[in-house]
C-alpha cells in the first residue's frame, strides 16, 4: 500500500493490536512488531520459522529513542551520529528500564539497535513512537526481500 498518512495510521493500529506489518528499509523489507509486545514478537518467530534464540534488531527513530533502550558509550554515540540513519546495527547493553521485550533479545542483556534511513520506515517508527523489532520479512533461510511483492510471495498477506 502507498505510505499515506492514513495507511501509516492503519499500520500503527495493527501494531498496537499485536499485529505484524512489513516495512521497507534502505536494505530489505522488515517484518515489524511492537518491540515491547512479547506475543507479537513470538508471532514473528512463528511466521518466519526463525529460532527464538536468534535475537531481533530493534529499529528506532533517533539516538534519543535508542538511549532509552541501551547504554551508549561516547564512541558509540559518535558512531551513531556519523552513520545513523543508515544500515548500521549497534549492539549495546540494555538499560534496566528498556521496553524491548526479553524474547526479542533472546534473553540477553544486550540489544541490537538500528535507525533506518528509508523515509517510510522512519515515518512508521516515528508515528508509532516506540521501537519496532523488524527482521527481514521472509521465511527464515530464504533470500531477504527487496520488494513488496517478494514479501507477499514468501509470507502472503
Amino acid at each position: 500500500v502507498p505510505p499515506t498518512s492514513e495507511n501509516l495510521q492503519t499500520a500503527c493500529s495493527i501494531l498496537a493490536a499485536g499485529g505484524l506489518v512489513a516495512m521497507p528499509t534502505e536494505t530489505v523489507y522488515g517484518l515489524c512488531a511492537d518491540a515491547a509486545n512479547p506475543i507479537a514478537i513470538a508471532r514473528i518467530y512463528d511466521v518466519k520459522g526463525r529460532p527464538d534464540f536468534n535475537p531481533l534488531i530493534a529499529h528506532i527513530a533517533g539516538l534519543e529513542m535508542a538511549e532509552r533502550q541501551g547504554h551508549f558509550s561516547a564512541d558509540a554515540k559518535a558512531l551513531a551520529g556519523a552513520i545513523w540513519p543508515g544500515p548500521l546495527s549497534m549492539v549495546v547493553n540494555i538499560r534496566d528500564t528498556t521496553s524491548i521485550a526479553s524474547i526479542a533479545r533472546a534473553g540477553l542483556d544486550s540489544v541490537a539497535l538500528r535507525e533506518p534511513s528509508h523515509p517510510v520506515a522512519r515515518s512508521l517508527i516515528s508515528t508509532f513512537g516506540v521501537p519496532l523489532v523488524a527482521p527481514s520479512a521472509n521465511l527464515s533461510g530464504r533470500i531477504s526481500p527487496t520488494r513488496a511483492q517478494h514479501v507477499f510471495d514468501d509470507l502472503g498477506d
